[in-house]
């Protein structure tokens, strides 16, 4: 039988600043919440709760905070308990992230920077050379 799949990539912006929290045996965990648009013209959108371990969570921690847009790359996890005030079975699906990537620049200003670095981009013209002739390409000349 073959193996199931258990992926989600989602993009959106927190909708709350990440919590770090550690457990009884030391790893650090951290939670936030992602809001997703719909892309519809009804302006809604969906909302998902996301946990990062460790060293990805702590990234997440110190660069990302509400309103910033992120790429989340992980699975989805269901928790099922009873609740203590009504006896009532609870169940609850979240992402857990194995990859996160910031989509803002440092300031929130979409530049797709990945860290804390605040100085500024330089620009770079795009040079077109100018002399290209139409010989075929030898294939024995590239060096891999």
């Amino acid at each position: 039988m073959a193996r199931g799949i258990n992926q989600v990539i989602l993009m959106g912006r927190l909708t709350r600043d990440p919590e770090v929290r550690t457990t009884g045996s030391g790893k650090s965990v951290t939670s936030f919440s992602l809001a997703v648009d719909r892309g519809g013209q009804d302006d809604q959108a969906d909302f998902f709760d996301v946990t990062a371990w460790e060293k990805t969570g702590e990234l997440v921690a110190q660069y990302l905070s509400k309103g910033r847009r992120c790429l989340v790359q992980g699975r989805l996890r269901q928790d099922s308990w009873d609740d203590k005030d009504t006896g009532k079975k609870r169940t609850r699906v979240e992402v857990v992230a194995f990859d996160v990537t910031f989509l803002d620049g440092p300031n929130g200003d979409g530049g797709g920077s990945q860290g804390g670095s605040s100085a500024p981009r330089q620009q770079t013209k795009d040079v077109a050379p100018e002399n290209i002739d139409d010989k075929p390409i030898d294939l024995s000349e590239i060096p891999f």
